[in-house]
């Protein structure tokens, strides 16, 4: 690994201009399809592969592992990984507070072009990056595609930002004073992402922390391990320094848990579920002996998003934005649709049109490009399933409603629409992640409404409807934190829709947006008088 003195690679190339989004790939362009096609069949040539733990640079091999299989074909062993212990969370804190003397005074300048470095790679090995994540978590071309555009992004966004920051200027500058603002870096963080986005917000949160002068210890998702592992070889290759970003891959409940409590950490980023998100939150705040700050905690806790479908609204585009948010990688995205609420008058067409759009749905290999590939786990898909059967007590079943058997040995599930489902009922209030659809019927607008809000969780939503009166009142009263209007709830794009929720969906971070990057660092203001 390179060290800080000994950049092997050129962060001074200019990147000047506006920032813009990194563009989909057209897989209906036959040289895209060959390429994807060749990146997919050379990573099934490395799948099985072991992987180190990462520690201030040193390679370390543990007796526990962590083994991350294929959820489409879970014979199949994409990656053998170490699994760090209690034991290695004070090894990799001395890693991370050594460099973080020499990082945290290392120019923004050399920081963003690092992250414009890393960048260019991703762009160079897109289609392979894409091909482990269709291996590791079951992600079809497009999903893959759209995971690793995001993770450029990050890179270019946030290293705009982070030079942007380092120019602020005080509101004010006082006779006979010289004063100033500074964004200066935290420290050590603890950086804990899922395993949906592996790439994207794994890499998010990681470069976010790094741009701004701090060091990482990373705990990836032990279902996703591999592809951070690729992502911490391409930071190697880019240049960063030793103890910058330490690998970390094991347990929650056990180096995750001892990381989150030592004294040293100063800040945890964290993406996830609800439960696991209060305990890192109730663990961050009790002080412990030779912690010397207040723990910072940045959440995404996930959702339970809705999509209203108004009386007046385009039933064909509102279908088709539902099929999409509910079912596109399996459900299971914090921003999924989970549950439709219908204006009683559109009530029984919209659900005629959604059972003909959803049993088109192509379940399948995502390897072979199908629309939707395995759950993430054994575990998930068991859970799933007694949510359906839940569902098919409370409500009626519309379509789908088991296993997909016809699909493989993978954790494949039929994409599910339960209808007549009561509000406040289980199906209605808990987040499943997975293809479940709920739909609700309601009385009018201002029902749908107050069916939206009513639950803990404040993430995503959509509002279907033509009445500009409506729209504005959306605007106004659907408690969420990214709102769409005419157009479906997933698919956030940096830049355009800064990301993150209310209530219990976490602390509204706004990932992708101009102030994501005040939560890495601290304001230190200067008033200097002119002699």
């Amino acid at each position: 690994m390179a060290t800080l003195e000994a950049p092997v690679l050129n962060r001074t190339r200019p990147h000047q201009g506006k920032f813009v989004n990194e563009p989909p790939t057209d897989f209906s362009r036959q040289d895209n399809v060959r390429q994807m096609r060749a990146a997919i069949e050379k990573v099934r040539g490395q799948l099985g592969r072991e992987y180190d733990l990462v520690i201030g640079g040193k390679r370390i091999r543990t007796s526990d592992k962590i083994k991350s299989v294929n959820p489409a074909k879970p014979s199949e062993l994409v990656g053998l990984h170490q699994k760090a212990g209690k034991e290695h969370v004070d090894p990799a804190m001395q890693a991370a507070l050594g460099s973080f003397e020499s990082w945290s005074r290392t120019s923004v300048e050399e920081r963003a072009g690092l992250l414009f470095q890393v960048a260019d790679l991703l762009r160079q090995r897109k289609s392979e990056l894409c091909a482990w994540l269709v291996f590791e978590v079951s992600k079809n071309w497009a999903e893959a595609d759209a995971d690793m555009a995001e993770t450029i992004d990050f890179c270019e966004f946030y290293a705009r930002e982070a030079l942007r920051l380092a120019r602020v200027e005080t509101p004010v500058q006082l006779p006979g004073e010289r004063d100033s603002l500074f964004y200066i870096p935290l420290g050590v963080g603890v950086v804990i992402p899922p395993w949906n986005f592996p790439a994207a917000i794994m890499a998010g949160m990681t470069l976010a922390s790094i741009v701004c002068g701090n060091t990482v210890i990373l705990k990836p998702s032990s279902e996703s391990p591999t592809i951070a592992a690729k992502f911490m070889e391409l930071l190697e290759e880019a240049g960063i320094p030793e103890g910058v970003v330490n690998f970390c891959p094991g347990s929650g409940a056990t180096f995750g848990n001892a990381a989150v409590a030592h004294p040293k950490t100063r800040f945890i980023a964290f993406t996830g579920s609800r439960e696991v998100g209060l305990d890192i939150n109730k663990r961050a705040a009790e002080h412990v002996l030779g912690q010397m700050w207040i723990k910072r905690t940045i959440l995404e806790m996930g959702g339970k998003d809705a999509i209203i479908v108004d009386t007046d609204a385009d039933l064909d585009a509102a279908i088709e934005g539902v099929a999409a948010s509910s079912f596109g990688f399996q459900g299971q995205k914090c921003s999924a649709c989970s549950r439709a609420i219908v204006d009683e008058r559109v009530y029984d067409k919209f659900l005629e049109g959604l059972k003909a759009r959803v049993e088109t749905i192509k379940i399948g290999d995502p390897a072979d490009n199908a629309y939707m590939g395995a759950v993430i786990s054994e575990s998930s898909m068991k859970t799933i399933l007694d949510y359906i059967e839940h569902g098919k007590r409370e409500g009626r079943l519309i379509t789908g409603g088991s296993r997909a058997t016809g699909a493989g040995e993978g954790f494949f599930l039929q994409p599910t629409v339960i209808a007549d489902i009561p509000p406040k009922s289980k199906l209605e209030q808990e987040e499943i992640f997975g293809p479940v659809l709920s739909v609700i019927k309601a009385r009018n607008y201002d029902h749908a409404l107050e069916i939206a809000n009513d639950t803990e969780f404040g993430l995503t939503g959509a509002v279907y409807t033509n009445s500009q009166e409506k729209i504005e009142r959306a605007i106004r009263e659907f408690h969420v934190g990214n709102l769409y209007i005419n157009r479906k709830c997933t698919g956030a794009i940096v830049g355009a829709h800064p990301f993150g929720g209310f209530n219990m969906s976490g602390t509204d971070s706004k990932a992708g947006g101009p102030n994501y990057l005040y939560l890495f660092t601290q304001a230190k203001a200067v008033g200097e008088k002119i002699r």
